[in-house]
């Protein structure tokens, strides 16, 4: 330690995350009774201050992060030590003065007073603390600290899961990254070797359960192992292979949750073994995040039902040999997400950038790949049905299932959340690699810019957020397990899609000019990492809808 470092405690910490979280607990109760009419929360209230709910969105999911990772640095069961130590404090002390910074900032707008803020968020104790935990020493000796241990911290995983990360990262290492560029400068779709690598090694089975053929067990489900695989293949590349069990993910998720006995036996098999590739149809032109507007019909006739409209934004849907379209099968307009229904179409698979099929009847679905700055591999498709005809018993969930369609959507979509904070982990991950092994190679004025305290505080930053995101994407995992976290998936999803952009933009900037060059895939890292606040849910919708209102709900029935 050097002379000017300040030696950091966990109590120190945990005494302002403390303080902090009583005075965020107190002001969204303010805010939800404020946004509330006879005892629920008013979204049109909350509409007209939506920067403040996104605010206290954001705010929250920084502060149960830090809280996790103190929690987590800790717990020596993880495998924890110095190193995760110091960055669990050094993060903290960041956190209370990024959150306590924008309080003070507009106080009236969050129902508080300048005294309040200042009396419990910047008291001597808690000053001294965010002084010492902000010093570069700190920094730099995490910095040195991950050098001269070789990794970035420890994962804190089970035997079982660590061993099943090792074998995804290797083959990430070995088949994904040497395939990665190519799919991404030619826009090229995922190689088949990758594909059916990933069907060997039984990848497309990890949210089925063993019985229907997938490698879940069968009385718990088992979200961890889902996260280590999705963050290795994403480190690999998010197009080419980190995004490709998104698909029979939340597919399966649907099926398990609403699926017939007769459905569950027929597809779930198919999915685990890859011989069914999945596609998603939910979105459409005019509804992304508001599914309950969607317009895509689905009418019954003899046999079954036809479906006509037009989805967008449909990865992987030529490729892709069966769909779950999330379509409206009731006519009565005023049903809204009630009037909903999942069918699951199948269709040839096609290779290429577009796709025209049409049944013996008549029946035609077509497609196109819009064009995109990165995420690529799987192609992203606006896809049109005309007359398309769907057998009467692929619709989920049988009569039952009729009008419950936005439901068993839901129950994949929480999962699909967690699993893009897991491909954001990721490709931070790789960005964090790639920037710090550039900076020890590339030397400036004589020496590599490694050695350049600013360098080793980005460097720093960048391990902290990605280690504090990692263990609280796992965390909100072991809640999903119990049947608990919806809201924190989306809380997850929103921190570590937001934070990814920040970690890849400076792993960018560390390689200087060569970093805006397609020689070195930090440019590939940062251009993927920009669509994680867009699917799976926009950032906006995520914060106001999900996260702000959940925190409302729950404020008001404490």
């Amino acid at each position: 330690m050097t002379a000017t470092a300040v030696k950091l405690e966990k109590s120190q910490a945990e005494k302002a995350l403390q303080a902090q979280a009583s005075l965020l607990k107190e002001l969204t109760q303010r805010l939800a009774k404020k946004n509330s009419d006879n005892g629920k929360v008013s979204v049109s209230k909350m509409d007209k201050t939506q920067h403040v709910f996104y605010q206290l969105a954001w705010m929250t999911a920084q502060q149960r992060v830090a809280e996790n990772f103190i929690v987590y640095a800790w717990d020596s069961s993880k495998g924890t030590g110095e190193l995760e130590q110091k960055m669990a404090l050094s993060f903290a002390g960041e956190t209370v003065t990024n959150i306590r910074s924008e309080l003070s900032a507009r106080p009236a707008e969050y129902e508080l007073t300048y005294q309040e803020i200042f009396s419990k968020l910047y008291t001597d104790e808690i000053n001294a603390y965010v002084e010492a935990a902000a010093k570069i020493d700190n920094y730099t000796e995490i910095v040195d600290k991950i050098v001269d241990l070789g990794h970035f911290g420890a994962y804190g995983l089970s035997e079982d899961h660590e061993n099943f990360r090792q074998i995804f990262k290797d083959f990430a290492e070995n088949v994904v990254v040497p395939r990665a560029e190519h799919v991404h400068r030619h826009d090229d779709l995922i190689p088949e070797e990758i594909i059916n690598g990933l069907k060997d090694m039984g990848c497309f089975g990890l949210c089925i359960p063993e019985k229907f053929g997938g490698i879940q067990p069968d009385d718990r489900p088992d979200n961890i192992s889902m996260l280590v695989v999705t963050e290795e293949l994403s480190r690999g590349s998010l197009g080419a292979a980190g995004s490709l069990i998104t698909r029979p993910e939340i597919m399966s998720k649907a099926l398990l949750k609403g699926g017939t006995q007769e459905q569950k036996d027929k597809w779930l098999p198919l999915l685990a073994s890859g011989e069914r590739m999945a596609g998603i149809m939910v979105t459409e032109p005019n509804y992304g995040s508001d599914v309950a507007g969607i317009s895509v019909t689905a009418k019954e006739v003899a046999g079954g039902f036809v479906i006509n409209g037009v989805k967008t934004w449909c990865t992987f849907a030529g490729y892709a040999n069966l769909l779950l379209i999330l379509c409206r099968t009731e006519s009565d307009p005023s049903l809204k997400h009630k009037g909903l229904s999942i069918l699951l179409a199948e269709k040839p698979s096609f290779l290429g950038h577009e796709f025209n099929y049409k049944q013996e009847g008549g029946g035609v679905i077509q497609g196109k790949a819009i064009g995109t700055i990165g995420y690529r591999g799987m192609h992203s498709y606006e896809v049109s049905f005309e007359d398309y005809l769907v057998p009467k018993e692929n619709l989920l969930g049988g009569e039952a299932g009729r009008g419950k369609g936005f439901y068993f959507q839901m129950e994949g979509f929480a999962g699909g959340r967690i699993q893009t904070a897991a491909r954001a982990n990721g490709v931070m991950q790789a960005s964090l690699e790639a920037a710090l092994r550039y900076a020890q190679e590339r030397k400036v004025f004589s020496k590599p810019i490694y050695d350049y305290t600013l360098t080793k505080f980005k460097i720093a930053k960048m391990a902290m957020i990605v280690q504090a995101t990692r263990q609280y994407t796992n965390y909100v995992a072991t809640l999903l397990d119990n049947h608990k976290g919806q809201m924190e998936a989306t809380l997850v999803k929103l921190y570590a899609s937001k934070i990814a952009e920040w970690v890849a933009r400076e792993a960018m900037q560390i390689h200087g000019g060569m970093g805006y060059a397609e020689e070195y895939p930090v440019s590939r890292y940062f251009v993927d990492a920009r669509v994680f606040s867009i699917f799976e849910g926009a950032e906006e919708v995520m914060a106001l809808r999900v996260v702000a209102k959940d925190l409302l709900d729950q404020a008001l029935s404490a």
